[in-house]
């Protein structure tokens, strides 16, 4: 009688694959891989914000403008963040400056996908005093979650959690999902899900709309 010996070639592949998968899922670090897989895609450079055009007569701020000329978003008293110091920030204090909001989570693959990219663009205008970030996390497990994310990163733009509700402006369905604000605090463009910031052309739509 022939005893049937045990192969690891037997094993047909479907089960590795779910093994591996099954590691990544419960080791917390399937977000970094798919976020791997997807920061390859973003550096093929086919995945670009639209910029609409910024008119050339745009209207000229001062410390006088009223809090009628933003959107609710900007204007309400209600909307506060929280950062990662735990001091709270009313998002109208922004008023004046153009805004690039992004908002993620640490469980988002496509969120870590961008976030590299969007320090880049960071780093390049972070000198321009009218120009502002707030990366708004949306994770529910606390602020103490994210700040072993961003330091283990070592991001350094400005990370905020919401302090209150946000604003139906903001209100998304999916994330990432990104924001600009111009000085005048009205919506510039939006763009929902993944992609490349750190680009010339990105970086000269902020410096524009901050003059």
């Amino acid at each position: 009688m022939t005893k049937n010996k045990f192969s690891f070639q037997s094993i047909p592949g479907w089960v590795y694959t779910l093994v591996v998968f099954g590691f990544l899922y419960l080791s917390g670090l399937h977000t970094e891989a798919i976020g791997q897989v997807q920061r390859v895609l973003l550096a093929t450079g086919i995945m670009e914000p639209a910029l609409p055009e910024i008119p050339a007569n745009q209207p000229a701020m001062d410390d006088k403008v009223s809090a009628e000329t933003f959107p609710d978003a900007m204007a309400a008293n209600d909307f506060l963040l929280q950062d990662l110091q735990g001091n709270t920030v009313q998002f109208s204090n922004l008023k004046n400056k153009v805004i690039f909001l992004n908002i993620w989570a640490t469980w988002c693959p496509p969120c870590v996908a961008e976030m590299p990219g969007i320090q880049r663009l960071y780093d390049k205008v972070k000198g321009n005093k009218n120009i502002a970030f707030v990366m708004l996390s949306v994770d529910q497990n606390g602020m103490e979650k994210v700040k072993k994310f961003i330091a283990k990163k070592g991001f350094t733009f400005p990370v905020y959690l919401p302090a209150s509700n946000i604003p139906a402006v903001f209100q998304t369905q999916s994330i990432p999902a990104t924001f600009i604000l111009g000085k005048d605090g009205k919506l510039a463009t939006r763009h929902n899900g993944m992609a490349d910031y750190d680009t010339k052309e990105v970086k000269e739509y902020l410096e524009k709309l901050a003059k």
